[in-house]
């Protein structure tokens, strides 16, 4: 009785040994910005370079 128990736990255990779990990949960072907007007219921000080509 004893080998037949063994038997069968060993089966199961490889027929279980040939499985794969997949699991989906994790969710994209999304990134919230903080404080008001950057660049352009009035806000006292201008961003390197764009003073000279007028943009600011």
């Amino acid at each position: 009785m004893k080998k037949i128990a063994i038997g069968l736990l060993a089966a199961v255990g490889l027929g279980l040994s040939g499985c794969a779990v997949y699991v989906p990949p994790p969710a994209g960072v999304v990134v919230v910005p903080q404080g008001g907007p950057q660049g352009g007219p009035g806000n006292g921000f201008c961003p390197p370079g764009q003073a000279k080509k007028g943009n600011c």
